[in-house]
């Protein structure tokens, strides 16, 4: 139960989740932007890296946009030659979009960079702290999901 008195002097957990999610965003644009990709395409291609051949509603939903908007996201992807897509073997009317070797090497240019970035935001954690982080997070996205 939170505690109202610091529920009147503080600002809600939702308000504190979104502040975290845009500055991390424009931190992460500015990180891939000389590469000429956006966070929300880093976001994408890093699912692919995670769950290759997924279907455009998949990797929407995984990549928190909507399907109107994964779709010029995929093309612009595959204009690049970062993405291909093929038919699915299993359902020939579904398209699988899959990551390109390009797509690979490119994500491979921003793991250090990522990985300092999510360091800088923990920085004053402990590793116990960031590991409680990290499973309330989960916990709180499975509840809502």
């Amino acid at each position: 139960m939170l505690d109202t008195q610091a529920t009147k002097t503080s600002p809600s957990l939702l308000y504190m989740v979104k502040q975290v999610e845009l500055v991390v965003r424009s931190h992460l644009d500015e990180l891939v932007k000389p590469s000429g990709i956006t966070a929300l395409q880093y976001t994408a291609l890093t699912v692919l890296e995670r769950h290759d051949g997924l279907s455009a509603a998949q990797l929407a939903r995984d990549s928190f946009v909507t399907a109107q908007s994964i779709a010029d996201l995929v093309r612009s992807l595959e204009g690049r030659g970062l993405v291909r897509r093929e038919r699915n073997p299993r359902n020939r009317r579904e398209l699988l979009i899959l990551l390109t070797d390009a797509g690979r090497e490119l994500l491979e240019q921003f793991t250090e960079p990522v990985r300092e970035l999510e360091e800088r935001m923990v920085q004053d954690l402990t590793a116990h702290q960031t590991e409680q982080l990290r499973q309330a997070l989960s916990k709180a996205w499975h509840a809502l999901s």
